[in-house]
């Protein structure tokens, strides 16, 4: 469905914030920032200081090269291989970021926190998956695994230019081989503590300033365990091959991780559910209890929610999933769910099979539900569904959820779609997603790199990947509007605003994914002497930046 401009603006929603009280730890990080508690958004004044702000939206490009719209430079902080400590290198295909400066009052000065994702094994370990039946070795196995998981550096920012402070205590690497204890009273399979995070996809922040990493797509590394109609277990085989030299429980992942920032150390919460988790975002409550949301990004696969029971816990409380054909959130709760107990032991094994479970209690399948943000203006949650092209799916959507009274514990809601990806508005296949200070809405974009600029595939008009805006205000409000393109085969992701509006942290991720040689690249972004592409963390600013987040500046405007 295409929108009128005046109806999109209207459904994204302009609620004063009067009428919001949103966390305090969300104000200060991310992309989930509030604008100030001044800030009244329908008013004159407001309008006025916009009317100076104006994008100038990039054209669709193929240039192997990240591509900027007028107003914005970008600086690389960190690539693969580079040295972060002199133990430690900076890891592959970085995803998700996240910063939280040591001093709020600083904003320039703090730790940044990265995912890695998965590898490239033929820049990796020089294993090449198109060669069949090659075999693999230990050692190429152990370096797959170091460059997976996450990293922590302290950045700062100096004459104007964001570095890492090379070798600080801080800086330290959680791989597929750091011990990570679980967040739970039984053990898994066997394990109360386990080796390892893989697939680190998304994320979030949590109210006590610690890090949370997804791990999304696990049976790569370990293979899955599968359960037949007679409930009995059989083991599917990675893609990677890694149980062949570590015979991991693949029952240990696809959990969310919570990182101390401080000192690395790190527990996996059981009680949010195991499947592919893209990201973790959290709404703490007025009396401290948090509601988590998480989506499952595969087809056909659900969103879920948790809500504590306790305050400041990810432990003690009850996992939801959506049924967002009649509006409500069915409970995964073994005791109180007779479907359940007849299908499973307890609820250790519903939280480990959650979409088995989620599935036996009518759960909607949902499109690649991916990333999930609150509307710092409306207070509305917002869902990429990426695609889903065995459903004729293949732009995507964002799916808006309203939760009942405003409430993010409430069991009701009601869902709608807020904009559909297609070449009428502009994008296609929309992955991340963030809101800056002033409530503009950020999109990146994930189309496969084996399906971008070819003729016979839907996505040509697109081009390369890309970063969108939909701002808010000023006469483009309403508009989808590019402003930066990604190099050959690569997407944008992880999008994340500093504390004072003025840098904008993203991932250039796997660019070159679709290189059969070494020797002849698809991409050599980033340019270096080797000519090997390299996924790499940048920080993004310039002028509009600065406008775009200059709300949360405006102070006592009524």
């Amino acid at each position: 469905m295409e929108y009128s401009r005046k109806e999109f603006i209207s459904f994204l929603g302009k609620t004063s914030l009067g009428a919001l009280v949103m966390p305090q730890f969300l104000i200060s990080c991310g992309n989930t920032t509030k604008p100030a508690p001044e800030f009244k958004d329908t008013s004159e004044a407001v309008l006025k200081k916009l009317k100076d702000v104006a994008l100038e939206a990039i054209q669709p490009s193929h240039k192997d090269d990240l591509l900027l719209a007028n107003g914005l430079n970008y600086d690389i902080i960190a690539k693969y291989g580079d040295e972060i400590s002199k133990e430690e290198t900076f890891g592959d295909n970085n995803d998700f970021t996240c910063f939280i400066p040591f001093d709020e009052k600083n904003p320039k000065d703090g730790l940044l926190w990265v995912n890695h994702e998965y590898i490239n094994p033929l820049f990796v370990s020089g294993y090449n998956y198109r060669k069949p039946n090659a075999p693999k070795t230990k050692e190429q196995v152990d370096k797959e695994m170091y460059c997976v998981g996450g990293t922590i550096v302290r950045i700062k920012e100096e004459n104007g230019k964001w570095n890492v402070v090379k070798n600080d205590p801080h800086n330290k690497r959680i791989t597929a081989q750091t011990p990570i204890k679980l967040n739970w009273d039984t053990p898994i399979a066997g394990k109360t503590t386990v080796i390892g995070t893989n697939s680190n996809c998304s994320g979030g922040i949590t109210p006590w300033k610690t890090f949370l990493t997804c791990e999304e797509n696990y049976d790569n590394c370990f293979g899955e365990i599968k359960y037949d109609k007679n409930n009995k277990p059989s083991r599917v085989a990675s893609r990677y091959g890694w149980e062949k030299y570590y015979n991991y429980s693949p029952e240990h992942y696809g959990w969310v991780v919570e990182i101390n920032p401080i000192d690395g150390s790190a527990q996996k919460h059981i009680a949010l559910g195991r499947f592919a988790h893209e990201c973790c975002t959290l709404y703490e409550l007025a009396d401290k209890r948090v509601v988590a949301y998480s989506g499952d990004d595969k087809n056909n696969e659900y969103l879920y929610k948790f809500i504590s029971s306790k305050p400041s816990s990810l432990k003690e409380g009850t996992l939801y999933v959506a049924d967002t054909e009649n509006g409500k959130w069915l409970a995964l709760d073994w005791e109180k769910q007779p479907l359940l107990k007849t299908a499973f032991k307890n609820q250790t094994e519903v939280l480990i099979r959650a979409r088995e479970a989620a599935k036996i209690l009518g759960a909607t399948e949902l499109n690649r539900p991916e990333d999930i943000e609150i509307d710092p203006v409306s207070g509305n949650v917002f869902v990429s569904l990426t695609n889903n092209k065995w459903k004729n799916d293949f732009h995507g959507s964002i799916l808006k959820i309203e939760e009942t009274g405003g409430k993010y514990d409430s069991l009701t809601f009601k869902a709608s779609t807020f904009i559909a990806g297609g070449e009428e508005n502009g994008f296609s296949c929309p992955d991340n997603l963030a809101f800056d200070m002033s409530g503009n809405l950020w999109i990146t974009s994930d189309m496969s790199g084996s399906a971008m600029n070819k003729k016979d595939k839907p996505y040509m008009a697109f081009k390369n990947n890309s970063l969108f805006v939909i701002p808010r205000y000023g006469k483009d409000a309403g508009k989808v509007i590019r402003v930066a393109s990604a190099p050959i085969d690569a997407e944008l992701t992880g999008p994340w605003f500093s504390p004072d509006g003025k840098t904008l942290f993203l991932s250039v991720q796997h660019p070159g994914e679709q290189t059969k040689d070494k020797k002849h690249p698809t991409s050599t972004w980033p340019f270096d002497q080797d000519n090997i592409p390299k996924s790499a963390i940048v920080a993004i600013q310039g002028d509009l930046i600065e406008k775009m987040n200059k709300l949360q500046q405006i102070e006592n405007v009524n």
